[in-house]
C-alpha cells in the first residue's frame, strides 16, 4: 500500500491501483483453432446429418461443373485442331484457279511459286465431278488428277496407303486410288474394275454427250475424314487431263506452306507471281462458314456450361446460410467465450471456401481423366448402350477428339475457385455479425 496525505493533513493508506483486465482479442488469424472449427462445421452429427449432405451437393456440383467444362472445351478444341489438320493435311493452303476455269502455262508459274520463301510445296491438279459405277452402287465422286510424286509428299495420303497401292497407280495411268470407306460401302478391292461418268464428254455434231470410262483400283486411303473417304478419288494427271478435256492446262494448282496460320505474309508474293491471270483462294476463305460455326459454338457452350458453375456456387450460399442457422446457440457461445467476430468470419470463409477448393480440385482431375481416357470410354459406352455415340458420317471424324488447352484449363480452374470464394462471403458476413445476446435469449 502506500501512504498518502488527505487535503486535511491526515495520512491515509490508499491501494495501488489495480491494472485493468485485458478484453479478450480472440485467436490469431487463421490458427489451427480456426481451421479444427472450420473442418468440424463441415462434418455432420447425427443430429444434423442434413448439413453434411448439403455440403456435400454443393461441392458435387462444383466438381461436376468444373469437369464438363474442361471436357466440353476439350472436345471443342480437338474437334477443330482435327478437322483442320485433316483439311489442311489433304487441300492445299493456297488455291490457284484459272480465270476460265483451264489454268494454261501452269509449269512456269509453278517454278516461281517453289521459289517463295515459306511455300514448301506446289502442286498442279485437276478436279472435276463424276459418277462413279461399281457393285451395284452410283454415288457421286470428285476426282482429283494428281501426280504420283505429289500424292508421295502428302504425308496425310500416304501413310494411309493400302500395299502396293502407289506402285500400281505409277505404273498403269487408267487406274485409281479411291478411299477406304467408299471401298467397303462398294465392295471394291484392289485390281477391280470401276466405271467412271462425267457429264462433259466428247464433243460431237448433236452437242456434249458424257463420258465413260473404265478404271484399275490401285488401292485405298484413309485419311480419317469421312467426307474426303467416302468421295474422293485419285487419278493419274495427264488421264485426268485428258478425261475432264483440259489438254495440257490443269484446274488449279494447290499451295503448301510452312506456317498455314500466317498466310498473309506469303500472300503477297503469290499475287505478284500469279498477277491477274488467275485469282487465289486461301484455306481461310474456303472454310471460312465451318470454322466460324466452330468458334461462334465453342463460345456459347463455354458461356451456358459456366451456368454450371454459378448454380454450383448458389449452392454453396445456402447451404452455409443453413448451417449459419443452425450453428446460431454455438457462434453465440464462442462470442461470449472471446471469439471476434474476424474469427467468426474466417472460420465460415474456410468451411465454404473448403467445399469450392476440393470440389474445383475434384472436378479438374474428373476433367483430365475424362480426356486422357476420352476414346477408351466412348468405345465402353458404345459397347453397353449398344448406339454409336459419334457417327463417323455426321461428324466427319473417326474418333472422338479432346486437346486441353492449358490456359482454358488454368482460366476454368481460376473462375470456379473465385466463384465458390465469393459465394461464401456473405454467409460469413451473417454469423460475423450475429449479436450473441439475441441469439441466446430464447435458448
Amino acid at each position: 500500500m502506500n501512504r498518502v496525505v488527505d487535503f486535511q493533513g491526515q495520512e491515509q493508506m490508499r491501494r495501488p491501483p489495480q491494472p485493468r483486465p485485458r478484453r479478450a482479442t480472440g485467436t490469431a488469424p487463421f490458427s489451427p483453432f480456426e481451421f479444427m472449427l472450420a473442418g468440424r462445421y463441415l462434418r455432420a452429427r447425427r443430429k444434423e446429418g442434413w448439413i453434411s449432405v448439403i455440403a456435400g451437393f454443393s461441392l458435387a456440383g462444383i466438381a461436376l461443373g468444373v469437369a464438363t467444362l474442361i471436357i466440353v472445351m476439350a472436345v471443342m478444341n480437338g474437334f477443330r485442331a482435327e478437322l483442320m489438320g485433316k483439311i489442311l493435311g489433304f487441300n492445299g493452303h493456297f488455291t490457284i484457279y484459272g480465270i476460265t476455269n483451264t489454268l494454261h502455262k501452269w509449269e512456269d508459274m509453278a517454278t516461281k511459286l517453289r521459289r517463295i520463301p515459306g511455300v514448301v510445296r506446289v502442286t498442279p491438279l485437276v478436279q472435276g465431278q463424276a459418277l462413279l459405277t461399281a457393285g451395284g452402287g452410283s454415288p457421286g465422286v470428285l476426282v482429283r488428277g494428281v501426280r504420283a510424286s505429289d500424292i508421295m509428299n502428302t504425308k496425310l495420303v500416304v501413310d494411309s496407303l493400302s500395299d502396293g497401292a502407289i506402285q500400281r497407280y505409277q505404273r498403269n495411268n487408267e487406274s485409281v486410288l479411291i478411299g477406304e470407306r467408299l471401298s467397303n460401302q462398294l465392295g471394291l478391292l484392289p485390281g477391280m474394275q470401276i466405271t467412271l461418268t462425267a457429264a462433259r464428254g466428247n464433243v460431237t455434231p448433236f452437242g456434249v454427250t458424257p463420258r465413260q470410262k473404265q478404271y484399275t483400283v490401285a488401292g485405298t486411303f484413309k485419311v480419317g475424314m469421312s467426307q474426303f473417304d467416302e468421295s474422293v478419288i485419285f487419278m493419274p494427271l495427264p488421264e485426268a487431263q485428258s478425261y475432264f478435256n483440259k489438254g495440257q492446262g490443269v484446274s488449279g494448282i494447290e499451295i503448301m506452306v510452312s506456317n498455314p496460320d500466317q498466310i498473309a505474309d506469303v500472300r503477297p508474293a503469290i499475287t505478284n507471281v500469279v498477277g491477274e491471270a488467275a485469282r487465289i483462294v486461301d484455306w481461310q476463305q474456303e472454310n471460312k462458314t465451318l470454322f466460324g460455326a466452330l468458334q461462334v459454338e465453342r463460345t456459347v457452350m463455354f458461356l451456358i456450361l459456366s451456368l454450371i458453375i454459378i448454380v454450383a456456387g448458389f449452392n454453396i450460399i445456402s447451404g452455409m446460410i443453413m448451417m449459419v442457422k443452425d450453428k446460431t446457440r454455438d457462434i453465440a457461445i464462442l462470442r461470449t467465450m472471446g471469439a471476434t467476430s474476424g474469427t467468426i468470419l474466417r472460420v465460415f470463409l474456410m468451411s465454404g471456401s473448403a467445399i469450392g477448393v476440393v470440389g474445383t480440385l475434384m472436378g479438374f482431375l474428373l476433367g483430365v481423366l475424362f480426356c486422357t481416357y476420352i476414346e477408351e470410354i466412348r468405345q465402353f459406352l458404345i459397347w453397353v448402350s449398344g448406339m454409336d455415340l459419334f457417327p463417323e458420317a455426321l461428324y466427319f471424324l473417326s474418333r472422338l477428339p479432346a486437346k486441353m488447352e492449358t490456359s482454358e484449363v488454368i482460366y476454368v480452374v481460376v473462375t470456379a475457385l473465385t466463384l465458390s470464394i465469393l459465394a461464401t462471403v456473405y454467409p460469413a458476413w451473417r454469423a460475423a455479425k450475429l449479436d450473441p445476446v439475441d441469439a441466446l435469449r430464447y435458448e
